[in-house]
């Protein structure tokens, strides 16, 4: 996976269970067709036997052998729509483990509905637990590979490489997965946000890699919001907010330490109240639409923002998250993980289940192949690296990518774009 990028549903899911359920339903439509074209090569084959002088001039042997590669289509159209329902009820089995573990509160008849399926799908053939089991583990196995041979060591001087494996632990805890429902406790610091610069950009992004690149330039400015006059006189906002911007703890700058183990822990921060500030400051009215680009500790507010704000979050894209939020199926969720990135790794490896949308997905791989002292930067965290891993998700091809680039076209048809750069500081 070093080389090239793995892009899924979510977790150990390849393709969203419904998705794999269409595709076999068009196998078992097609199989009968190559059926009937096998038997009317029979028949032809049968009516040139009959015809004097015509057998010498075609090759009935060639003829008979594409009767019989037709009805071996049909069988092969047969056995791969079993195989391809097999696997979906597979996914589905640990879409729905990982639905019933994510429930935010006693629902009761939720939890019913969704043991009851599991039992279902337990219970309709005996290879679908033995496929989950071989499935989950393939997933746990690769979930943080590359992590434990980080060189966060100065030989002689120090070795902390112990504190990967420490967050890969902490965020298989699942101190990280935000579920459905969790909301922030507490009230964040004071902050104060000011626009710093004002761009007019022509046209939406049209690929991952471009978004990203549309984060904030001026120096100071963590956020950046575009403001989507659209023909119908409404706006539409996309937000891009930046990392963690200081280590230091509760100091001006509201991205850092203070915000982070506040936000991991479910309490507001001064970084979510800034959040906050900045769409209100660039205009977007409760229930706006708003989609969201952000990296390390700004996806942490995206998900809160998604699940507690008034605005209407339909489009959530992070890279190197630290949490894995639970999203509702009308929401499009698309994370870039880095399997030896530290931060990601506090998600815990992302969860086993898809979440959002059935066009949501997962792209991960190792960010930092090589193992050098530059590990102590902790570059395989670094927007830029995974900006190298959205180019490598745009040129993939993937039919997942058509949900976002639907939503940059319809972003292009707006009348007016402005967008402004904010900078936040904790009063």
């Amino acid at each position: 996976m070093s080389g090239s990028v793995d892009i899924t549903h979510g977790g150990a899911i390849a393709v969203d269970p419904e998705a794999l359920r269409s595709v076999a339903s068009a196998l078992l439509a097609i199989a009968p067709t190559f059926a009937l074209a096998g038997a009317a090569i029979r028949r032809t084959y049968n009516h040139v036997l009959g015809v004097p002088g015509i057998i010498g001039r075609v090759d009935m042997g060639a003829l008979w052998a594409s009767g019989d590669r037709a009805d071996a289509m049909s069988q092969e159209c047969q056995s791969a729509a079993q195989n391809t329902f097999l696997m979906a009820d597979v996914y589905e089995l640990v879409e729905t483990r990982a639905e019933l573990a994510a429930l935010a509160i006693a629902d009761g008849a939720a939890a019913d509905a969704l043991s009851a399926r599991i039992a279902e799908l337990e219970a309709s053939d005996p290879r679908v637990t033995e496929m989950e089991t071989w499935l989950l583990a393939g997933w746990k196995d690769g979930r943080y590979e590359g992590l434990a041979e980080q060189q966060l060591q100065i030989p002689g001087v120090f070795d902390a490489s112990w504190l990967f494996l420490l967050a890969a632990g902490i965020g298989t805890r699942r101190l990280g997965a935000i579920r459905s429902g969790d909301t922030l406790s507490g009230h964040g610091d004071a902050v104060s946000v000011a626009p710093v610069k004002t761009s007019s950009p022509i046209a939406p992004p049209t690929s991952l890699a471009e978004a990203f690149r549309r984060f904030p330039d001026t120096k100071g400015a963590q956020f950046k919001v575009e403001n989507y006059t659209m023909p119908d006189g409404s706006h539409r906002f996309v937000l891009y907010a930046k990392g963690t911007g200081s280590p230091w703890y509760g100091l001006g700058e509201p991205l850092d330490m203070k915000s982070n183990l506040e936000l991991y822990t479910g309490q507001e921060s001064a970084s979510y109240q800034a959040t906050l500030d900045v769409l209100k400051a660039a205009g977007a009215q409760p229930g706006d639409r708003v989609d969201i680009y952000a990296h390390s500790q700004a996806a942490i507010n995206a998900a809160y923002l998604s699940s507690q704000s008034e605005y209407d979050v339909k489009v959530q894209v992070t890279a190197g998250s630290p949490v894995h939020p639970t999203l509702n199926e009308d929401q499009l969720l698309i994370e870039l993980r880095h399997t030896d990135d530290v931060v990601s790794s506090l998600a815990g490896g992302g969860a086993p289940g898809g979440s959002g949308s059935p066009d949501s997905f997962v792209a991960s791989r190792v960010g930092d192949p090589e193992y050098r002292p530059h590990d102590l930067l902790l570059k395989t965290h670094y927007l830029d690296t995974y900006i190298e891993t959205a180019e490598m998700v745009d040129a993939s091809g993937d039919v997942r990518l058509h949900a976002i680039e639907e939503n940059w076209r319809e972003l292009n048809e707006a009348v007016s774009i402005e967008a402004t750069e904010y900078e936040a500081e904790r009063e």
